[in-house]
């Protein structure tokens, strides 16, 4: 059974994908892949802002969830431009995650399925039940 996480504000997201933005199994939440993508299907230039762009998503998801970003456990992140984009995305994780960041690998890939997107985040939060 798939216990799922539907956040009012990416509903037109969810009917016209047909993802779940979470899936909660026990006690972990295991977010959809987040890029950049702004709600009118643009996609901003640089990493960073696709990263702030991102991380909106998620609190968004996070916040449905009953919890925040300091329940965030592992980020995989997928990357275009590796090297290039690193230290920008770098950046914005410790601005909005804090430190210690969460266990994270980055990846570079080939390409990513939103035309545009040069960064994806997978996340794992941890959400003990009561």
């Amino acid at each position: 059974m798939r216990d799922a996480v539907f956040p009012e504000a990416l509903r037109e997201a969810v009917a016209a994908t047909g993802f779940s933005p979470a899936i909660r199994a026990g006690d972990f939440l295991f977010l959809t892949g987040a890029t950049g993508g702004a709600p009118d299907g643009s996609m901003p230039a640089t990493s960073a802002e696709q990263t702030q762009v991102a991380f909106a998503k998620v609190q968004e998801i996070l916040n449905s969830a009953q919890a925040s970003v300091a329940a965030i456990a592992e980020v995989t992140s997928y990357h275009t431009h590796l090297r290039d984009d690193f230290d920008e995305v770098d950046a914005v994780l410790r601005e909005t995650l804090g430190l210690p960041l969460p266990a994270w690998t980055a990846v570079e890939v080939a390409g990513l399925r939103r035309p545009g997107a040069r960064v994806e985040f997978r996340i794992v939060a941890h959400l003990p039940q009561s």
